[in-house]
């Protein structure tokens, strides 16, 4: 299930918080994105329709929850990604990250670590 730019913010603020309000998440993105209440509304409207998010109601409040895994969202992104931009080839991604100086030292040594435990 593949999130719009906006989703992702709305989920990042869940995953989060565990679960949020709609007072909380107005709060937690103004700053951010100048999204009003109403704006906020329209896509948690629309992320329940896709089973992205699930609510609660308590009282006259409405507590929001993340119904997919970040982990699940994060791969199928990533997956997205290099197969729309690199054809599929991951090792292309690497090459052209580490071609670019966008990766500090630190991240390097990861890389490295995490291939050498493969």
């Amino acid at each position: 299930m593949r999130l719009t730019d906006s989703e992702w913010k709305i989920a990042n603020c869940l995953w989060n918080n565990k679960c949020m309000t709609l007072t909380e998440l107005t709060r937690e993105l103004l700053d951010s994105t100048g999204w009003t209440k109403y704006t906020i509304i329209t896509l948690l409207k629309r992320m329940i329709e896709k089973g992205m998010v699930t609510y609660e109601q308590v009282g006259r409040t409405k507590k929001f929850y993340p119904a997919i895994d970040r982990t699940e969202a994060e791969l199928e992104e990533t997956n997205s990604f290099i197969d729309k931009v690199y054809e599929g080839n991951a090792g292309l991604m690497i090459a052209n990250l580490i071609g670019s100086d966008a990766l500090t030292e630190d991240q390097l040594a990861e890389i490295k670590r995490m291939i050498e435990e493969i």
